[in-house]
C-alpha cells in the first residue's frame, strides 16, 4: 500500500486488499503476480485483482460475489499477524489524540508489539516527523517489520532499537514517549530526562493496579504534572429498514490510557 499522498484507487501489485464476502465475512490478502487467494467461496486470481479499480466487484470460481477494497489502518490491524496482544483501533484512536501526536513530531515508543500501534504513530507523525521504537525481544522484531512495511512500504522516519529501555533511553528532547509496557514506573526518571519541557508521557496497561503505581511514581516526580487516565468503551449498534439495536457483542475494557505532561519542578518563592 502506498503512503496517505500517493493512494491511486487501481490496484496494484504489493497494495494489501480486503475482499469481504456476501455474508460480510473478511479477507485481508498481499497482492503478488500469479498468487491465488484460496477460501471456501472458491478461487480469485491476484493477476484479475490488479489493474481493478478498489470498490469493484468481483467473482469467485464458483460465482460468487466479493467487494474488493484497500483496507483502513483499523481494519488492517485487526487482521495483521501476532504473536503479542495489539492495540485495537479503538484505543489507537484515544492514544494519538489524548498524546498529541502531531505531525513532524518525535516519538518514542516501547515496545514494539506487533506494530499496529507503531503503524498509527508513523502516519500521524508523517514523513517529516520521527518515531524510535525500542524493542527487546529479537524474535518480535522481523515480524513487527514485515507487518509495518505490508502497509506502509516507505518507513524512512522509522528506527529500531533493540534494546531494554527500562535501562534508559539515549534520545534527547523528544516531543512524546508512548510506552506499552508492563512496569512503566520503572522508566519514569529517565523519562522525564528524555522529555522536552511540555512533552507527554502516555502509557497505555491493562489493570487499574498498574495504574495506581505508575500514579504514584508521577506523583513523587516532580516533574510531571497533569497526571490523567481515562478508559475508553465502544458500543456498535446494528442499523437496518427493520431494527436499530446495539450490537450483541460490545467492544469494552481493553487498557487504560495514562497522560502526564514534563514540567519544571515548583520552585519555592524568593523571600523578599
Amino acid at each position: 500500500m502506498n503512503n496517505d499522498s500517493q493512494i491511486s484507487s487501481i490496484f496494484s501489485e504489493g497494495d494489501v486488499v480486503l475482499l469481504i464476502d456476501r455474508r460480510g465475512k473478511r479477507y485481508v490478502i498481499n497482492l503478488r503476480t500469479s498468487d491465488t487467494f484460496h477460501s471456501h467461496m472458491g478461487t480469485i486470481s491476484h493477476d484479475s485483482i490488479i489493474g481493478e479499480q478498489e470498490g469493484s466487484w468481483l467473482y469467485t470460481s464458483r460465482g460468487l460475489r466479493v467487494l474488493a477494497l484497500k483496507p483502513t489502518m483499523a481494519e488492517y490491524i485487526q487482521d495483521i499477524p501476532r504473536k503479542t496482544q495489539i492495540v485495537y483501533p479503538k484505543d489507537l484512536g484515544a492514544i494519538l489524540l489524548l498524546g498529541d501526536i502531531f505531525p513532524g513530531a518525535t516519538v518514542v515508543e516501547a515496545g514494539l508489539g506487533s506494530g499496529a500501534l507503531t503503524i498509527a504513530l508513523l502516519r500521524a507523525v508523517g514523513p517529516t516527523g520521527q518515531v524510535i521504537a525500542y524493542e527487546i525481544r529479537e524474535e518480535l522484531v522481523e515480524k513487527a517489520l514485515t507487518n509495518i512495511k505490508t502497509y506502509m512500504p516507505s518507513i524512512a522516519n522509522l528506527t529500531v532499537k533493540k534494546g531494554d529501555i527500562y535501562e534508559g533511553i539515549e534520545e534527547n528532547q523528544v516531543d512524546r514517549i508512548v510506552l506499552d509496557l508492563p512496569e512503566p514506573w520503572e522508566t519514569v526518571a529517565h523519562v522525564a530526562d528524555s522529555l522536552r519541557l511540555g512533552g507527554v508521557l502516555l502509557t497505555f496497561l491493562p489493570t487499574i493496579l498498574q495504574v495506581h503505581r505508575l500514579g504514584e511514581a508521577l506523583q513523587t516526580d516532580a516533574r510531571f504534572q497533569l497526571v490523567n487516565t481515562e478508559e475508553v468503551l465502544m458500543r456498535p449498534w446494528h442499523v437496518s429498514p427493520n431494527s436499530v439495536r446495539p450490537e450483541h457483542r460490545m467492544i469494552g475494557h481493553t487498557g487504560f490510557i495514562t497522560t502526564a505532561r514534563r514540567c519544571n519542578p515548583v520552585k519555592k518563592p524568593v523571600s523578599s
